[in-house]
Order: C-alpha cells, then sequence, then structure tokens
C-alpha cells in the first residue's frame, strides 16, 4: 500500500524559506511521478509542481517559477519542494501525490489535475506572516 507523508511546513515571515519533503512508504517512489498541490480553504488543491518518474523531468507552474524548486532524493525514497522568498500568497496545505507505479524506461508524465494522482498523502501547513 502507497503511503505518503508530508512534512517541513510551519510558520515563516515573508522571504523566508522551506523545503517540504514527501516520503514514502510501501514502495519506491523512483518509479512514480510526483506532484505537489496547494490548497487553501474553500478552494480546489492547485498544482504548483511535478517530478515524472525515473526520467526525472519537472515542472513548476508559471505562477511560482524562480521559488519553487522540486527535485528527489532517491536514496531517502522521498520528493523535495524547496520554496525560496516565500509569500504571503504562499500560505495553505500542500499536499504531495503520486502517481504510477511505471518502469523507469517509460516516462509518466507530469500532470496538472488532482484526479490524474491516485496517491495522496495528508498535508502539510504552510503559513506565511510576519
Amino acid at each position: 500500500q502507497v503511503q505518503l507523508a508530508e512534512s517541513g511546513g510551519g510558520l515563516v515571515q515573508p522571504g523566508g524559506s522551506l523545503r517540504l519533503s514527501c516520503s514514502a512508504f510501501g514502495v519506491t517512489l523512483y518509479y512514480y511521478t510526483v506532484g505537489w498541490f496547494r490548497q487553501v480553504p474553500s478552494m480546489e488543491r492547485d498544482g504548483v509542481s511535478c517530478i515524472s518518474n525515473s526520467v526525472g523531468g519537472t515542472t513548476v507552474a508559471d505562477s511560482v517559477k524562480g521559488r519553487f524548486t522540486i527535485s528527489r532524493d532517491n536514496a531517502k525514497n522521498t520528493v523535495f519542494l524547496e520554496i525560496t522568498n516565500l509569500k504571503p500568497e504562499d500560505w495553505g496545505v500542500y499536499y504531495c501525490a503520486a502517481d504510477g507505479p511505471q518502469a523507469p524506461h517509460i516516462a509518466l508524465p507530469c500532470r496538472w489535475g488532482a484526479v490524474d494522482f491516485t496517491y495522496w498523502g495528508r498535508g502539510t501547513q504552510v503559513t506565511v506572516s510576519s
């Protein structure tokens, strides 16, 4: 059974940085495409970044390009989302989600829809405030 666990959220001042982690249990995350989504109350989950399976191609939403960086550490079975120069509008619950598995030589492309991901973590809260 695929289990994902996010961590690294918290209260940060504007301009600060965070590194969110998405750790996987029960599966090898290398074979999965992983997305990060942000959700605020009464709104749908919006995709902010994604990293495809073993091939590792990445995408970042235009609205956060230059400040959000996604990466994976296969040895730790973890995908990271690094956020720099945090802005108040970055607040929300950040979820990681996974789609797969897929053989490593076949790319499982990133998609932005929440419905495209099968497995979800419980989220980590990010608050940006001075």
